[in-house]
């Protein structure tokens, strides 16, 4: 029981840290800019990355924007199936469940934007190269995407030991 507890608050601190994070920044940067304006912080890095204050009423890159309603149903949704699936974990899996603390605290971080003010605020504008014209985002947005990377190689990882413990198996 000890080790559910322990497992338990990995998940809930991945999803505090991602939320305190996500929407603090938010708050500063609806507070420090109008909306469509850019603050470059360091002036020699200005070139390629920036703070941009945009709205996005649709999916990532913007697109979809007309269609937010089924977006905040879609996060609703997510939202329930990682609990769930968090939920049915064995036991000492706290890298998975950093994973998807990850996913968990970016969706609920752009659902609460989407409830609130009926878009999702980003501001991480990036432009060099491969990433020239790359579409704003926000720190919720590169929680999930880290997540979902993190899983990935998790689930990459555990299909090669697999192998190699298949190889072991036939050779020995």
């Amino acid at each position: 029981m000890k080790r559910r507890k322990r497992d338990i608050l990995v998940l809930l601190a991945t999803v505090a840290l991602v939320l305190l994070v996500d929407r603090v920044s938010k708050y500063f940067v609806i507070a420090w800019l109008g909306e469509g304006q850019s603050w470059g912080i360091v002036p020699w890095l200005a070139p390629v990355f920036r703070i941009t204050y945009v709205t996005n009423t649709g999916a990532a890159f913007g697109l979809f924007p007309q269609w937010g309603n089924f977006f905040i149903v879609v996060a609703a949704i997510v939202i329930v199936v990682i609990v769930f699936y968090c939920w049915h974990l064995s036991d000492g899996q706290w890298l998975v469940r950093i994973a998807l603390g990850l996913q968990l605290g970016g969706a609920i971080g752009n659902l609460v934007d989407r409830l609130w003010r009926g878009s999702v605020v980003d501001f991480i504008d990036l432009n060099f190269w491969p990433l020239h014209n790359w579409p704003v985002f926000n720190l919720a947005d590169a929680s999930v995407v880290a997540g979902v990377t993190l899983l990935a190689l998790m689930m990459l990882w555990e299909e090669r030991r697999g192998q190699d413990g298949q190889r072991a198996i036939e050779d020995g």
